[in-house]
């Protein structure tokens, strides 16, 4: 089994990868933890205990994160992508009593810290919205970097395939929301695996998958498609994909079946002031050249490429699994 907490900011991606583990028989969801992104602090947490309550097992809690980044203020919702309550518009019921009892008590990079040590070595640290709490986490336990599994995030964008960035022509959202806890996250001694938009916006879920999961996911598949609605629409408009890039389920994929994914490992940096702001950039550990600023932190893995079908049919069988 895999142990998994998982940090998100749902929004409608994020919701598919939620639901992406709580439906695979080999994860243990230990607890959600929320940060602004997609939407408030308020929404996301709300999304989060709405969708442990409505799918996950009864032990699983959600922890509240931060509101806004280290050094700035919380960016503004996106409801033209994520809908006005983050979930597409689908329509939700009002928070039961059952729902709130999901609420811990515990702010959400103390929540991770705790299950860490309760756990040593075991913790999967599944990242998909900005990174804050996690560098909250590291200041206030830096011993934390020896004792978690590995971290897995969804972010960044490094230039593979001519991908650059999707809030500016070099970052990507997640990143770019508060690049300082990135680039700390990025620089620390633990394990990282970076599944950015290099790979993401190669993995298209189109409209007939989203179909197939419908008519054969059950509840869950139905959820997946209610909530893809608008998403997918936004996709259309924006893009001309017809269909959705998966981007959060990715990081859920990597841990699962990390044999899907090519790597290249080196040190990354986050650009934290100035145009570039929100921009990763990795030393590959093949190039020799002298770069102090990555050269004295730890190395990291950055996918690069995916098995795009074998992606899918993983996410198509976990869903259709659970409903059988």
């Amino acid at each position: 089994m895999h142990k998994v907490i998982f940090d998100t900011d749902p929004g409608v991606d994020d919701s598919m990868a939620l639901v992406f583990q709580t439906c695979h028989p080999q994860i243990e969801l230990i607890g959600v933890t929320s940060v602004f992104g997609n939407a408030t602090i308020e929404t996301t947490t709300r999304n989060a205990v709405y969708l442990v309550e409505r799918f996950a097992d009864p032990g699983v809690v959600v922890a509240r994160g931060a509101a806004k980044p280290l050094r700035k203020a919380a960016p503004e919702p996106i409801p033209h992508i994520h809908g006005e309550n983050g979930l597409g518009d689908i329509e939700l019921p009002d928070m039961p009593d059952e729902g709130r009892a999901r609420l811990d008590a515990r702010p959400a990079h103390r929540f991770i810290i705790d299950e860490i040590r309760k756990h040593p070595h075991e913790i999967n640290l599944i990242a998909v919205g900005p990174l804050t709490n996690l560098a909250l986490a590291l200041q206030e336990d830096p011993e934390i970097q020896q004792l978690v599994k590995q971290v897995i995030i969804m972010g960044g964008a490094f230039g593979i395939n001519g991908v650059l960035g999707n809030v500016r022509p070099c970052a990507e959202a997640n990143i770019s929301a508060d690049p300082d806890a990135a680039d700390q996250v990025f620089t620390a001694a633990w394990k990282v695996t970076a599944a950015g938009l290099d790979v993401t916006q190669k993995a298209i879920m189109n409209t007939a998958y989203l179909e197939r999961i419908r008519q054969h996911g059950g509840e869950v598949g139905q959820f997946i498609w209610d909530v893809s609605r608008s998403y997918e629409q936004f996709h259309v408009d924006s893009s001309g994909v017809q269909g959705i890039y998966v981007h959060d389920s990715s990081a859920v994929a990597y841990l699962m079946a990390p044999e899907l994914y090519q790597i290249r490992r080196g040190a990354v940096r986050v650009v934290v002031e100035g145009l570039a702001i929100g921009q990763t950039i990795q030393k590959p550990e093949t190039m020799g050249v002298p770069a102090p600023d990555w050269d004295d932190v730890a190395k990291q893995d950055v996918c690069v490429d995916v098995d795009v079908e074998g992606f899918l049919q993983l996410y198509f069988e976990t869903i259709v699994g659970r409903a059988g």
